[in-house]
């Protein structure tokens, strides 16, 4: 998208490019280490904003992300992120769950292939999304870093 603007942050998982156009949000992803020396930073509000926030996310103190938001995704893909969004922090939902939230109870493989095409890392979950059996299973970053994550947010919710 040419009128999007990016901004690489560094974080407990490596650094993250956020992208952003005049509308919201568009993009959070975990990048290699490679691609960058130092952060950047950015003009653009919703990008000092999200980032602001992701700091905040992994100092412990914001639970919930706020920034505006404009993924592209298909309209089932925004119903799934949308779902995602409701899970309150520190806890799991599994494919399933998601699969009957959005209205489509047997769509669970279909929410497991939107998951894997969020293009918002942390703002929008998908982390907190586990097999029903408890299992993790697939994350776009790897199942360390989705381990990770979870352990994160029960150990913040103990703090508190």
């Amino acid at each position: 998208m040419a009128d999007e603007e990016r901004m690489l942050l560094s974080s407990p998982l490596g650094f993250l490019l956020l992208g952003a156009d005049a509308s919201g949000l568009t993009s959070v992803r975990l990048v290699n280490d490679f691609y960058a020396v130092q952060e950047t930073t950015s003009d653009n509000p919703f990008l000092r904003e999200s980032a602001m926030q992701i700091r905040a996310y992994f100092a412990g103190t914001l639970r919930r992300f706020d920034v505006p938001l404009h993924p592209a995704g298909t309209p089932f893909q925004q119903r799934v992120w949308a779902a995602l969004r409701e899970i309150p922090y520190g806890e799991t939902r599994s494919y399933k769950d998601i699969a009957q939230a959005v209205g489509s109870p047997r769509a669970f493989r279909a929410v497991g292939m939107a998951n894997h095409r969020n293009p918002l890392l942390l703002v929008t979950p998908c982390h907190r999304v586990i097999a029903a059996n408890g299992a993790l299973r697939g994350f776009a970053c790897g199942l360390e870093c989705k381990s990770f994550l979870l352990r994160f947010e029960k150990e913040n919710i103990l703090k508190k």
